[in-house]
């Protein structure tokens, strides 16, 4: 992650690093990096609390149980499922209590006469200790660990120092082993969430890049807000570009390119899980992640597992547009995403009618992430800043352009848009890009017929 970026209206920039503005065109009237990557907090009753794991979706599929306490089909593992229908790879965070929580709200692991849970969470009240005596050694025991109805690991000792720690107990060595046909471990509770939670994974996933952040959150004023001065910060101060996914909620929309907000019928309330978190904006917060530079969500067909709640009004679709929503609808059996737009609503010579779409959004993205990355780790503090330096830069830039140009993410690109030169100070450089024409799926078709 380079130190200095963001925008910039003069060069006095003290931290090196790429600071770039993306504007409208005024008008009359490397390499690219991959994309796949979500972050997002979940309400979890097992895991390691208020810490990043980066999991991938085949870890998840194929390690969900020592992961997250479940089998990968297990209904508390749904909002998991529905963000890696589409994200390779997620940085998940198991909220925890937060800061200001008092003992009562802090959550607590299971245990029991020969071991603890390894992780806080009701989830370890399932976890049971069985001892049996050995058959071919009388002065040895087999102690198995059950979660629920699962043998997750069995061992042979004469004592419980003999005992190793395993995916889901950590052993009591100082007690001692007796046949038991099952010794149940109990106290294991889960923390209550607040704002404070949410704040401490913001700053815990601050430091990790990634292409789209779920914010789950039913309709918290304060969360929402922090959740959209977070992405502001990040994108517009710091550099790093991703998109927020976050539900519809009353009030002022966020209007800004960097928050996405589902909208649903207006009759229709929340789906949650415990009447925390809107399970839908994980679908989304993969979908955006997974969403190829040059493709659209317009059009794309959800393949999760609950319901999305589609909008069956034309009115109601048409206000969902205009507010800056992106909706589902139905398309015969199908449901679909309307729109690939986010909230911006407020059109400006800044900000033209282009930055509510997704589409163009992400070939911004795409291009900030991965020239201040190639500045970061081929230029800045290596290169001379002198002719032949610039001209260097200059050929990379055009480089990774016409490699978007080649995916058909942007069109009609002709080198001569891309111009480099020495800025205010020895050590400066600017890199400006003229007229960049973005490709966008095609969303609408008129159609004239004559008929002679």
């Amino acid at each position: 992650m380079s130190l200095g970026a963001g925008t910039w209206e003069a060069q006095n920039k003290a931290l090196p690093g790429t600071y770039i503005n993306f504007t409208s065109l005024a008008k009359a009237s490397a390499a690219l990096s991959e994309r796949g990557v979500a972050a997002a907090p979940f309400a979890l009753s097992w895991g390691v609390e208020n810490t990043v794991v980066k999991v991938t979706a085949e870890e998840f599929f194929k390690n969900s149980l020592t992961l997250f306490g479940y089998d990968y089909t297990h209904a508390n593992l749904v909002c998991l499922r529905e963000l890696f229908k589409h994200a390779t790879v997620c940085y998940c965070y198991r909220l925890g209590a937060g800061s200001s929580a008092q003992v009562s709200e802090q959550s607590a692991k299971a245990a029991c006469t020969y071991a603890d849970a390894k992780y806080p969470g009701v989830r370890g009240n399932d976890l049971k200790i069985v001892i049996q005596a050995n058959v071919d050694d009388s002065e040895k025991f087999d102690v198995a660990t059950y979660l629920g109805a699962k043998c997750v690991d069995t061992q042979t000792v004469s004592a419980t120092t003999g005992l190793v720690d395993n995916d889901f107990v950590s052993f009591k060595t100082t007690s001692t082993l007796a046949a038991t046909a099952g010794t149940v471990l109990t106290g294991g509770k889960d923390a209550t969430l607040s704002g404070d939670s949410y704040q401490k994974f913001l700053n815990a996933v601050e430091m990790y890049s990634f292409n789209a952040l779920c914010c789950p959150v039913l309709s918290d004023s304060t969360t929402l807000s922090l959740f959209t001065a977070f992405t502001k910060r990040m994108r517009d101060e710091r550099g790093i570009k991703f998109q927020t996914v976050m539900s519809g909620y009353s009030g002022t929309s966020p209007d800004y390119e960097g928050i996405i907000r589902i909208g649903y019928p207006d009759a229709v309330g929340f789906l949650s899980v415990d009447g925390l978190l809107d399970e839908r904006t994980y679908w989304m917060t993969g979908a955006q992640a997974g969403v190829a530079v040059n493709d659209t969500l317009t059009n794309f067909a959800y393949d999760g597992e609950i319901d999305a709640s589609p909008i069956t009004l034309e009115s109601e679709l048409e206000e969902a547009i205009f507010t800056g929503k992106v909706v589902f609808h139905k398309v015969g059996d199908e449901i679909r995403v309307l729109r690939d737009i986010n909230s911006l609503t407020t059109v400006t010579a800044e900000k033209g009618e282009d930055f509510k779409s997704n589409q163009t959004i992400r070939v911004c993205d795409q291009i900030a992430t991965d020239l201040a990355a190639l500045f970061g780790n081929q230029y800045s503090g290596k290169v001379p800043n002198d002719e032949s330096g610039r001209e260097s830069l200059w050929n990379d830039a055009v480089k990774l352009l016409k490699s978007l140009a080649e995916k058909r993410a942007i069109q009609n690109f002709e080198p001569d848009i891309v111009s480099v030169s020495a800025g205010d100070t020895k050590k400066a450089v600017v890199l400006n890009i003229a007229g960049l024409n973005i490709v966008n799926a095609m969303e609408q078709l008129y159609m004239s017929v004559v008929i002679s």
